[in-house]
C-alpha cells in the first residue's frame, strides 16, 4: 500500500508541474524580426504577434522604446484573455542611422514570464545614395 499511495503522489506532483504557470503568460509568435537592408530615411514597420497562454488575463500598461526612431502603436490596451491572442506594431525610422541596427523593446505587463518581455528587431541601414 506505501509504494501505491507514494506512485499515486508522483503521478500528481508530475501533473500539477505540467500544467501552466499561474497568471498571464505572453507567448511570441516569433519574438524578432529582422527587416533586412533598408536606405537611410525608409521607414518601415512590423507586427509582432502573441497569445496569452497563461492562466489571468494580460494586462500590457507600457511599450518601452530605446530611442525615438522606433515607434509602437496598435497595442491593447484592454486585458487580453487566457488563450486570446493580440498584437503589436513597430515602427522604425531609419534617418540618421547607419549599418547593423538592433533595437529591444520591453513590454511592461503582468505577465510572469520574463522571457515574453521582450521583442527585438534588427535592420542593415544602407547609406542614401543621390539615386535613392
Amino acid at each position: 500500500m506505501k509504494k501505491f499511495s507514494f506512485l499515486l503522489l508522483l503521478m500528481l506532483a508530475a501533473a500539477a508541474s505540467a500544467q501552466s504557470p499561474a497568471g498571464a503568460v505572453i507567448t511570441w509568435e516569433r519574438p524578432t524580426h529582422d527587416f533586412g537592408d533598408v536606405v537611410q530615411g525608409e521607414k518601415v514597420e512590423h507586427t509582432f504577434k502573441f497569445t496569452n497562454t497563461g492562466t489571468e488575463p494580460l494586462v500590457i500598461t507600457n511599450v518601452q522604446v530605446t530611442c525615438g526612431c522606433t515607434t509602437p502603436k496598435g497595442w491593447e490596451r484592454d486585458p487580453i484573455a487566457p488563450g486570446a491572442s493580440s498584437e503589436i506594431t513597430l515602427g522604425f525610422n531609419s534617418a540618421g542611422k547607419y549599418g547593423r541596427q538592433k533595437k529591444v523593446v520591453t513590454i511592461v505587463s503582468n505577465a510572469v514570464n520574463t522571457e515574453g518581455a521582450q521583442i527585438v528587431f534588427f535592420a542593415n541601414v544602407l547609406e542614401k545614395t543621390p539615386n535613392d
